[in-house]
């Protein structure tokens, strides 16, 4: 028995895939701009549906169904679609039809593709024909074929590859940090295991320190900030039907502080209310077997993660004789081996991060072979060989981990996400890893994921595709693939801020990192910052409003072809990092024409002919439209922006942390404006000015060496709050 789902000519958009373009004419195999791209295409056909839509058909098999439905399932409603519309049919590759069409082709099914592979051809009707052996590769096919619907209203094509794909490693994975601010809510998560399964990701693996409520030990989880058990099974069920293994992540060595940090728990520190549980504590590994028991329970797939990086307290405290004894790696190993024991009646093979244990090579040999040892690294490197060798050489089963540059960031750097992503899986498949488990990380609590599809994405595909993937192909394909974008211009837009990346380190800086948008250009550190950016400031806000402006452009373009952009809460993520980094530049650019205009102020103030002009300088500087203002309204407005993105993602478990700090940067330049006031009704009333310090300025912009050597403008700058405290 088979089930038919019909679609409509004009219903073909996928919130997942973004599957909607305006080009109609036909590409070649290499400009398809798939993500992943296809293993192998041998030609490009087009069938016009534009006025007919298409039917899916699928055998009467629960997850094929499943997949037949998704297919439409993000779509604008099911119409009536044309009696003479194209088939895209779902077959099992056993089924005669499946077999006379690969005959057909002169295709066939190797061992390497039977586990999740796929064959996509012309079914000879008219149609196009999905053809796997497992419910995976049916699925995987369905999300290739959503990305190649094109066009809309009568110019529609559905385009026919006629390919067959399967994926490099077995385990393509995602790490998302749940741990440093950010709570996904449940109607994100679904979005995301969502996206993450159309572009063939099979692993979703949140990361706990203290948010996952344990009946066992509930103190360290605070009411809101934690996932609960029903929730768990929840996100289990619901991407079991998109193809996803849900592995939970519980630390259970290292990054413990916030479980550590109340009283019960301090005591199996390596330290006092530390961040390191103590190897040989009699307490400890009971507790990291209630822990993983009640995980067992409602995450059942076959794999547990143990994490167990950054000990960095091992050592220092209740172990140090140990260490001092037998060296820190065989104390580290010997506890790994024991929480294996432990665990074992979970029946979970676990897996490991591989940064400590890759210090001992000669060691590592000593662990269970079973574990799963996961090496991280996440700087663009040439070479991520003695990263992995130690663990392959061992016999332990292997996956790498690169990350998407995303944490302590304005944005992702995406310069260096690509290339560690790019090397690091390329580098892992040469050595026989088994999988790729891409990494996010919210280090001070500010991210927000949305900002990180481009390197998700890229991770999705290399871990996907065979060999080193081309950042290029992939930048190329990105805004067609994932947002529907046939302009290019948020392709583009990525490159901006890229570009404003670069132009960070151009300047000495590493890159656009949070801290840049929170400090002071008044205080010492600002004009030590100041005097590395003002070389590249103009250039930096340049790139950003260029990114700002390719967005709408392409919004635009989508809304003139009667249709809209897919992913649109990526897009808003993308232009809130554009204006955090145009801000940044803006910032700084205030502050030195602040300086430079009270220094003119102070030159004219001896020319009575010219106190008008003095005037206005001071207005500039501080009454409407001034500069304080505009550094003050940058916080208001890109704090509220912020906000919104936040809870579209997560819930408001810790987004006070981030707002108080716009609160907080927002009254200081408010008191600053306010206080302004002051200078310029001593100007008025005397025709007299207070030196720059005494004002709370920043001198003028010098030569580096000058601005090193002079004054702190913290101490300048607690004159005039001294007067106007008397005042």
């Amino acid at each position: 028995m088979r089930i038919h789902v019909a679609v409509a000519p004009l219903v073909l958009l996928s919130v997942a895939a973004g599957v909607l373009a305006q080009s109609t004419s036909t590409p070649a195999c290499d400009d398809l701009q798939l993500i992943p791209a296809p293993r192998e295409c041998h030609a490009v056909a087009a069938i016009p549906i534009g006025g007919f839509g298409f039917f899916v058909s699928a055998d009467k098999n629960a997850d094929d169904a499943f997949t037949a439905e998704d297919m439409i399932e993000q779509s604008l409603g099911k119409r009536t679609v044309h009696d003479d519309a194209p088939y895209i049919r779902l077959e099992r590759a056993e089924s005669p039809e499946a077999q006379a069409l690969l005959a057909g082709h002169h295709l066939k099914f190797d061992p390497a593709m039977h586990d999740e592979g796929y064959v996509i051809v012309p079914d000879g009707q008219g149609g196009l024909a999905v053809i796997a052996e497992t419910s995976a590769g049916i699925f995987y096919g369905a999300q290739t074929v959503k990305q190649l619907l094109r066009g809309r209203g009568k110019d529609a094509v559905l385009l026919v590859p006629t390919l067959r794909d399967w994926p490099a490693m077995a385990h393509r994975g995602l790490s998302d940090d749940w741990s440093r601010g950010p709570l996904p809510a449940m109607d994100f998560l679904k979005r995301e295991i969502r996206t993450l399964a159309a572009y063939k990701v099979n692993i979703f693996s949140p990361y706990f320190e203290h948010t996952f409520a344990y009946e066992s030990s509930p103190v360290a989880a605070f009411p809101g900030g934690a996932m609960t058990p029903d929730e768990a099974r929840e996100l289990v069920e619901y991407a079991a039907q998109y193809h996803i293994t849900v592995i939970p992540e519980q630390e259970s060595f290292g990054h413990l502080h916030h479980v550590l940090k109340f009283e019960q728990f301090s005591g199996l520190g390596e330290t006092p209310h530390g961040s390191v549980l103590a190897p040989g504590d009699p307490g400890t590994l009971p507790l990291i077997a209630s822990w993983f028991a009640e995980l067992a329970k409602v995450f059942p797939g076959p794999y547990a993660h143990i994490g167990a990086d950054e000990t960095f307290e091992l050592g220092l405290g209740k172990t140090r004789d140990e260490v001092k004894q037998r060296g820190l790696g065989a104390v580290y190993l010997d506890f790994l081996t024991q929480i294996h024991t432990t665990l074992e009646p979970n029946h979970k093979q676990l897996l490991f991060w591989g940064d400590i244990a890759v210090n001992s090579p000669d060691l590592v040999g000593t662990l269970p072979k079973d574990m799963i040892a996961v090496p991280w690294r996440y700087g663009a490197e040439p070479d991520f060989t003695p990263l992995i060798l130690p663990f392959t050489k061992a016999g332990l089963e292997t996956w790498v981990a690169p990350g998407v540059s995303n944490w302590n960031r304005l944005y992702p750097n995406n310069n260096e996400a690509l290339g560690n992503i790019r090397a690091f899986v390329r580098d892992g498949q040469k050595l026989g890893a088994k999988g790729m488990l891409n990494t996010v990380w919210n280090d001070d609590g500010e991210g927000i994921f949305d900002e990180n599809w481009f390197g998700v994405l890229f991770g999705a595909a290399a871990g996907w595709q065979p060999g080193e993937s081309s950042e290029d192909v992939f930048t190329a394909s990105y805004g067609l693939a994932f947002h529907g974008d046939a302009t290019g211009k948020v392709s583009q837009a990525q490159q901006e801020l890229m570009a404003a990346h670069t132009l960070f380190n151009k300047a000495g800086l590493g890159d656009a990192q949070d801290k840049y948008f929170w400090v002071d250009p008044f205080s010492a550190e600002g004009q030590r910052v100041a005097v590395k950016l003002r070389p590249v400031m103009s250039e930096l806000r340049l790139h950003a409003e260029r990114a700002i402006a390719l967005i709408a452009e392409a919004r635009a373009a989508a809304r003139l072809d009667k249709g809209r952009l897919e992913n649109p809460e990526a897009l808003d993520a993308l232009e809130l990092g554009a204006r955090r980094i145009d801000f940044v530049g803006l910032k700084f650019q205030a502050s030195d024409e602040s300086a430079a205009l009270y220094g003119q102020a102070q030159a004219l103030a001896g020319d009575k002919s010219r106190w008008s002009e003095v005037g206005e300088r001071l207005g500039t500087i501080g009454s409407i439209n001034g500069r304080l203002e505009d550094i003050r309204d940058g916080y208001t407005q890109l704090g509220e922006l912020y906000k919104q993105a936040w809870l579209r993602d997560n819930r408001p478990y810790w987004l006070q942390n981030n707002l108080t700090h716009y609160d907080v940067a927002a009254q200081l330049w408010v008191g600053r404006g306010e206080h302004w006031n002051l200078v310029q009704h001593q100007w008025w009333d005397t025709h007299t000015l207070p030196t720059a310090a005494e004002a709370g300025l920043p001198e003028p912009a010098q030569d580096p060496e000058q601005v090193n050597k002079q004054q702190k403008p913290e101490k300048q700058g607690n004159k005039i709050w001294d007067i106007f405290k008397k005042q």
